[in-house]
């Protein structure tokens, strides 16, 4: 299978069960793509227009608000939309760095695994154009203590192994021995049935899923008797490992099993374009989306930016949306209510009567980790350049150093490899296509670098720095990486844009990344609506797809499917 740009569903399915195959469990691909899919859609639940008059409030404008909007809309709901800043999307944010939006780059989701249904059902909707994101090139560099490799698995054992003083008894190993040992094996331990309550909510779980939850990512290594030496060398490659080595290994487990890093894509254009359909399918009259949906019936969404709700509060059957904008405080009353905002930020959100004790216990402890993006705009694309520290067109380089990851556009590939079949690579297992540089594309055009992607604690520490020193240290670190001397680059800048998600008001977190045992604590609970059944919840954090699109996406649905049951019990 070629992978494609633009790939049909079949297309999709074709390469999801090739990576299976290659995992010897091809019996998960029908799993899989049940529990990722949409819905049925909302209006099997009730015709169009069924529910004109009653007022829904959703709390926040990212992909899980804006899912909702766009669904609750097709049977009539009268709907506004609370968005604490001036922009929608969330943690879905493009830096457009010129008018024409051509030059760009992530600083929050940057790729789309085949196996996320949900997110692809809105990419097919809205008809956009999405090309391979390329996860690895063996071309990228590892830079660890000092020593710079290009990313093969030979080269780790050659110049690593000794320099981490791997023991005798893991110096033959490959390196892929080690990510197999401790995610791939207990994968796959999980008998074949249960292993859907990996990326599933329930009220309880088997013993298996139980025991992993009790674990950290480091308890999975030590369990195997793997060196700390090893661990040590492990924590210095894999940067948003290192970051969270401690968080639940489920979180790890779930995305092994829906191989999330195995094949991926981009949006052409920038991933801002989801949201961007999204908001204007909720605002326009004459929407595709609804073709099939009278005018009269739909709904009306209002949009209330730079509205930061304050507080959520009942009076008789109704349910108060207190919310400040340009100083002044306002209250907005409610039938129904959907709370799509990370718990992070709901937490500085006073709530009377308070919701049910564990919900509580979980927007105060559910965990989030910090995550950091810092993309730069270069006057040409030195990474491409047929030079000794070129050479990279797409993948990522890492790092022990503060920055974590490199990540290079993929704009400039293709695939070439007409008999792909998966290769699993050392740091995330995923397929090395072979790719070239397209005859029409130059690296003497400007270009737009990751140039740190990290999370846990280099994302606080480089993230917290000023603004000019953090800068320098970005430009010091990629040279260092790339193995120019100080202050080559200096003169290829054009512009540099951080963001810090733990500092980011409205977010204070990057994405939601359990503890051990907060998924037997939580993940059920969470899920729940309060209140008698009139406030509702969507986002990430309330799936079991942290962190990814997928996850906003369906749960936003989800939560616009249960407005509409509990709408008819209403009537």
């Amino acid at each position: 299978m070629i992978q494609n740009n633009n790939p049909s569903k079949e297309e999709r399915y074709l390469l999801l069960e090739e990576v299976l195959k290659e995992d010897g469990r091809e019996e998960d691909l029908k799993n899989i793509i049940k529990y990722l899919s949409p819905p049925p859609d909302i209006t099997t639940i009730a015709p169009p227009g069924s529910f004109k008059n009653i007022k829904v409030g959703i709390i926040g404008g990212g992909l899980s608000g804006l899912a909702s909007a766009v669904e609750l809309r097709k049977l009539g709901y009268d709907i506004t939309v609370f968005e604490s800043s001036n922009r929608i999307g969330g943690r879905v944010y493009t830096h457009y760095f010129d008018k024409d939006k051509s030059l760009y780059g992530e600083l929050g989701a940057m790729r789309i695994p085949i196996s996320h249904e949900t997110t692809w059902y809105y990419i097919d909707k809205f008809n956009l154009n999405t090309r391979p994101f390329i996860q690895s090139n063996k071309n990228t560099f590892l830079y660890a203590q000092g020593v710079r490799i290009r990313a093969k698995e030979s080269n780790i054992q050659k110049y690593f192994y000794p320099l981490f003083n791997l023991p005798y008894s893991e110096r033959n190993l490959p390196f892929s021995y080690f990510f197999n040992q401790a995610y791939t094996k207990k994968l796959l331990s999980i008998p074949s049935e249960e292993r859907i309550q990996l990326i599933t909510s329930l009220p309880k779980y088997t013993r298996e899923i139980l025991d992993l939850d009790n674990l950290s990512n480091r308890d999975a290594y030590e369990i195997e008797n793997i060196s700390e030496n090893a661990i040590n060398l492990i924590q210095a490659i894999t940067p948003l490992e290192r970051g969270m080595f401690y968080n639940n290994l489920i979180e790890t487990l779930s995305e092994e099993y829906v191989a999330a890093f195995s094949i991926l894509y981009e949006i052409i254009g920038g991933l801002h374009k989801l949201p961007e359909a999204l908001f204007e399918t909720t605002i326009a009259n004459n929407s595709f989306y609804y073709s099939d949906i009278p005018k009269q019936d739909l709904g009306t969404i209002q949009w209330k930016f730079n509205s930061l709700v304050n507080c959520i509060y009942s009076k008789g059957n109704k349910r108060i949306i207190n919310y400040f904008n340009n100083n002044e405080s306002y209250n907005d009353a409610f039938d129904l209510i959907i709370c799509a905002i990370p718990f992070s930020s709901l937490r500085n959100v006073d709530i009377y009567p308070k919701f049910s004790n564990r919900k509580m216990q979980a927007i105060r402890q559910l965990n989030y980790a910090p995550l950091q993006k810092s993309i730069i705009l270069f006057e040409d694309r030195f990474w491409e350049f047929d030079t000794p520290e070129g050479g990279i067109i797409g993948g990522g380089s890492s790092t022990d150093l503060p920055i974590g990851h490199i990540w290079y556009p993929s704009d400039h590939a293709q695939c070439v490899d007409t008999n792909f079949k998966p290769n699993y690579n050392y740091l995330y297992r995923s397929p090395m296509n072979k790719w070239k540089l397209k005859k029409e594309c130059t690296p003497y055009e400007k270009g737009v670098l990751t140039a740190s992607y990290n999370a846990g604690l280099d994302s606080t520490r480089l993230g917290n720095l000023n603004k000019p020193v953090r800068d320098y240290k970005l430009l010091r670190q990629v040279e260092i990486v790339h193995g120019f001397p100080p202050g080559y680059l200096d003169n290829l800048v054009l512009d540099i844009k951080t963001i810090n998600w733990n500092r980011k008001s409205f977010y204070l977190g990057g994405v939601c990344n359990m503890n051990p045992s907060q998924k037997r604590i939580y993940s059920y609970n969470i899920t729940l609506p309060e209140l008698n059944n009139t406030i509702f919840f969507a986002g990430e954090h309330i799936s079991s797809t942290h962190g990814w699109m997928q996850g906003a996406l369906l749960t936003g649905m989800n939560a616009a499917n249960s407005i509409a049951y509990q709408s008819l019990k209403m009537k």
